[in-house]
Protein backbone atom coordinates (compact mmCIF):
# COMPACT_ATOMS: atom_id res chain seq x y z
CA UNK A 1 0.00 0.00 0.00
CA UNK A 2 1.48 3.11 -1.11
CA UNK A 3 0.77 6.56 1.69
CA UNK A 4 -1.01 9.32 0.27
CA UNK A 5 0.22 12.76 1.98
CA UNK A 6 -1.79 15.41 1.47
CA UNK A 7 0.52 19.13 1.52
CA UNK A 8 -1.25 22.53 2.40
CA UNK A 9 -0.89 25.05 -0.80
CA UNK A 10 2.11 27.38 -0.81
CA UNK A 11 1.51 30.44 1.04
CA UNK A 12 1.04 33.65 -0.91
CA UNK A 13 1.64 37.37 -0.31
CA UNK A 14 -1.89 38.41 -0.34
CA UNK A 15 -2.90 35.46 2.42
CA UNK A 16 -4.20 36.52 5.74
CA UNK A 17 -4.07 32.99 7.20
CA UNK A 18 -3.46 33.22 10.82
CA UNK A 19 -0.26 31.10 10.77
CA UNK A 20 1.02 33.33 8.01
CA UNK A 21 -0.33 36.67 8.50
CA UNK A 22 1.96 39.43 9.13
CA UNK A 23 3.03 40.99 12.21
CA UNK A 24 1.49 43.88 13.93
CA UNK A 25 3.53 46.22 15.50
CA UNK A 26 2.74 46.67 18.85
CA UNK A 27 2.64 49.35 21.17
CA UNK A 28 5.68 49.37 23.77
CA UNK A 29 4.55 49.19 27.40
CA UNK A 30 3.10 52.05 29.25
CA UNK A 31 6.12 53.12 31.58
CA UNK A 32 5.39 52.10 35.02
CA UNK A 33 6.13 54.14 38.63
CA UNK A 34 7.92 52.77 41.30
CA UNK A 35 5.12 51.08 42.90
CA UNK A 36 4.19 48.93 39.51
CA UNK A 37 0.83 51.14 38.45
CA UNK A 38 0.80 52.38 35.03
CA UNK A 39 1.99 55.87 34.68
CA UNK A 40 -0.82 58.58 34.29
CA UNK A 41 -1.40 60.73 31.63
CA UNK A 42 -0.51 63.93 34.05
CA UNK A 43 2.71 62.69 35.36
CA UNK A 44 3.93 61.33 31.43
CA UNK A 45 3.12 65.12 30.84
CA UNK A 46 5.33 66.47 33.70
CA UNK A 47 8.16 64.56 32.97
CA UNK A 48 8.21 64.88 29.39
CA UNK A 49 8.34 68.91 30.43
CA UNK A 50 10.95 68.08 32.77
CA UNK A 51 13.36 66.65 30.34
CA UNK A 52 12.38 69.86 27.71
CA UNK A 53 13.31 71.83 30.17
CA UNK A 54 16.95 70.04 30.96
CA UNK A 55 17.06 70.31 27.04
CA UNK A 56 16.27 73.91 26.91
CA UNK A 57 18.86 74.37 29.82
CA UNK A 58 21.83 72.20 28.35
CA UNK A 59 21.07 74.43 24.83
CA UNK A 60 21.22 77.64 27.23
CA UNK A 61 24.57 76.95 28.67
CA UNK A 62 26.15 76.12 25.51
CA UNK A 63 25.22 79.28 24.04
CA UNK A 64 26.24 81.21 26.79
CA UNK A 65 29.78 79.61 26.52
CA UNK A 66 29.88 80.01 23.36
CA UNK A 67 29.21 83.85 23.61
CA UNK A 68 31.65 84.02 26.54
CA UNK A 69 34.49 82.71 24.39
CA UNK A 70 33.41 85.23 21.39
CA UNK A 71 33.10 87.47 23.83
CA UNK A 72 36.85 86.75 25.15
CA UNK A 73 38.67 86.52 21.58
CA UNK A 74 37.26 90.28 20.84
CA UNK A 75 38.18 91.79 23.05
CA UNK A 76 42.23 91.01 23.54
CA UNK A 77 43.32 94.74 23.25
CA UNK A 78 44.98 96.26 26.52
CA UNK A 79 43.01 99.38 27.63
CA UNK A 80 44.21 101.66 30.50
CA UNK A 81 42.16 101.62 33.85
CA UNK A 82 42.99 104.67 35.70
CA UNK A 83 42.73 103.67 39.89
CA UNK A 84 42.71 106.63 42.42
CA UNK A 85 46.73 106.74 42.80
CA UNK A 86 47.70 105.34 39.80
CA UNK A 87 47.21 103.75 36.36
CA UNK A 88 47.91 100.28 34.70
CA UNK A 89 46.84 98.50 30.85
CA UNK A 90 45.58 95.32 31.69
CA UNK A 91 43.32 93.37 28.56
CA UNK A 92 40.03 94.17 28.17
CA UNK A 93 38.79 90.57 28.81
CA UNK A 94 39.93 90.61 32.05
CA UNK A 95 38.76 93.78 32.94
CA UNK A 96 35.58 92.36 32.23
CA UNK A 97 35.66 89.06 34.12
CA UNK A 98 37.01 91.09 37.02
CA UNK A 99 33.70 92.81 36.80
CA UNK A 100 31.10 90.29 36.30
CA UNK A 101 33.12 88.51 38.89
CA UNK A 102 32.46 91.10 41.39
CA UNK A 103 29.03 91.73 40.91
CA UNK A 104 28.13 88.44 41.02
CA UNK A 105 29.75 88.30 44.71
CA UNK A 106 28.30 91.54 45.74
CA UNK A 107 24.52 90.35 44.21
CA UNK A 108 25.44 86.89 46.94
CA UNK A 109 26.24 89.04 48.99
CA UNK A 110 23.05 91.49 49.05
CA UNK A 111 20.87 88.60 48.69
CA UNK A 112 22.15 86.64 51.67
CA UNK A 113 21.83 89.96 53.53
CA UNK A 114 18.14 90.31 52.83
CA UNK A 115 17.07 86.74 53.40
CA UNK A 116 18.52 87.32 56.95
CA UNK A 117 16.99 90.68 57.62
CA UNK A 118 13.14 89.54 56.28
CA UNK A 119 13.35 85.83 57.17
CA UNK A 120 10.69 85.28 60.00
CA UNK A 121 11.24 85.79 64.13
CA UNK A 122 12.45 82.62 65.05
CA UNK A 123 10.11 80.77 67.94
CA UNK A 124 11.12 78.96 70.39
CA UNK A 125 10.09 74.87 70.69
CA UNK A 126 7.20 74.19 72.69
CA UNK A 127 7.22 71.47 75.67
CA UNK A 128 4.80 68.89 75.45
CA UNK A 129 1.79 68.72 77.76
CA UNK A 130 3.71 65.84 79.95
CA UNK A 131 6.91 67.21 79.99
CA UNK A 132 5.77 70.40 82.07
CA UNK A 133 6.52 70.28 85.92
CA UNK A 134 4.01 68.76 88.22
CA UNK A 135 3.40 70.95 91.58
CA UNK A 136 3.62 68.85 94.51
CA UNK A 137 0.13 68.22 95.95
CA UNK A 138 -0.10 68.85 100.27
Amino acid sequence: MSETTIHAPAATPGDATPEHAPATPQPPPAPRSADGAPETRNARFFRMAHRTRLHLYALATVLLVVYVVALATSNTRRVKVDWVFSSSAVPLVWLMLFAAILGWLIGILITVLFRLRTRAPHQPATEPASAAPVSPTA
